[in-house]
């Protein structure tokens, strides 16, 4: 068969699934994308919000940058910086002792290479997603995958029950799609059943995941005292990370804007309380309200942020990697490819990686057909 009747669906707009219909696309192979939100970028997204007296702030409040060591996701990125959706985050980072009240091992510049999308880390899934040969469907969710053995093809229905089309490959690239605790968030099953995949199913049943409450603050001033624009907190039950979000190039400076995240024991204590279920604003004001308090307590900061708001990424990130080898789990005879983060290492470059390997592994099977 050849590669312009071979048809592959791929759910998820995250760079793992993004990268994956990109290099589909490349190789001839015709890709329907399916995403449930309103855009792409699952953790890469850009969070756009409004303040009360209408100024527009912009937040990368998932993944906030990413490194790059192996040689093929490299040469990727630097592809993608030649075309400007890419470009260096050239900043000092550092770590704040909470007990000494102290930054410490605040590195020289230029050791190790940031990369962040521009203007928003949700730009490199845009343009992926935007690629000739990808067509790209936001704002529909999966209802029911099915696996036609009489065919040999994938039947897609939305949760709205409308039938989505038929497809020789299929590649998953959100967990979600597979792990029940989606049944916890939405009530509804997995759209995949596991059981069709037996040899998958061990792998991804209870993958591990590391819970996250970020809190985006917008300041009127700069935070001057502060010497870097990044840092790992030390000794502190409540906050890991700090990043000025507006220091990134080609972001307004127009406010100055941070992104605290918050330790994974402290999401989980919330999360015990309330559930996967979408939180109240209550909650998420309180969270917002905690974390303030505690990088104020650091004395770094004496002014108050005219915006502050809380989201939480509840299973979004990987907390074991299920398939460091092979880079993606592949059923070779119904042709199916799960990748992501949680394949290859929990990362921007884990996550891309995975998604180019379930692309090889697809665009390999057509020759088979």
């Amino acid at each position: 068969m050849s590669s312009t009747g071979f048809k592959v669906a791929v759910l998820g707009s995250g760079i793992s699934g993004a990268a994956c219909a990109s290099t589909l696309a490349r190789n001839g192979i015709s890709v329907t994308l399916f995403e449930s939100a309103r855009g792409p970028g699952g953790r890469m997204s850009q969070r756009r919000e409004k303040t009360e007296d209408g100024k527009e702030l912009h937040f990368d409040h998932g993944a906030p940058f990413f490194s790059v060591g192996k040689s093929e996701v490299l040469s990727l990125v630097q592809e993608w910086e030649s075309r400007g959706f890419v470009a260096e985050w050239k900043e000092k980072f550092g770590f704040f002792d909470f007990q000494t009240h102290k930054f410490n091992n605040i590195e020289q510049e230029g050791l190790s290479k940031r990369y962040v999308g521009v203007p928003g880390m949700n730009s490199i899934c845009k343009a992926l997603c935007n690629e000739n040969g990808v067509e790209s469907k936001f704002g529909l969710g999966i209802g029911r995958i099915e696996w036609l053995h009489d065919d040999k093809v994938w039947s897609l229905t939305g949760v709205d029950g409308q039938n989505l089309g038929q497809f020789k490959g299929l590649v998953a690239s959100d967990k979600n799609i597979v792990s029940p605790r989606i049944t916890e968030v939405t009530g509804r099953l997995p759209p995949l059943d596991i059981k069709l995949v037996p040899e998958l199913s061990e792998k991804l049943l209870n993958l591990p995941v590391k819970p996250c409450f970020v809190v985006m603050l917008a300041f009127a001033e700069p935070l001057s005292s502060i010497p870097v624009k990044a840092f790992s907190f030390e000794n502190s039950q409540v906050l890991s990370r700090a990043y000025c979000d507006s220091s990134k190039p080609s972001r307004s400076t127009a406010s100055e804007r941070w992104i605290l995240h918050s330790t994974p024991e402290y999401a989980e204590e919330i999360i015990a309380q309330t559930g996967l279920k979408k939180l109240s604003d209550i909650t998420l004001n309180k969270v917002a309200e905690q974390l303030l308090q505690e990088f104020q307590s650091t004395g770094l900061i004496t002014s108050q942020p005219f915006f502050k708001k809380a989201h939480r990424w509840g299973s979004a990130f990987p907390a074991a990697s299920i398939a460091p080898e092979e880079k993606c789990l592949w059923d070779r005879n119904k042709r199916l490819a799960i990748c992501g983060d949680f394949c290859v290492s929990p990362n921007v470059e884990g996550a891309i990686d995975s998604g180019l390997a379930a692309a090889l592994k697809l665009r390999d099977s057509v020759s088979s057909l």
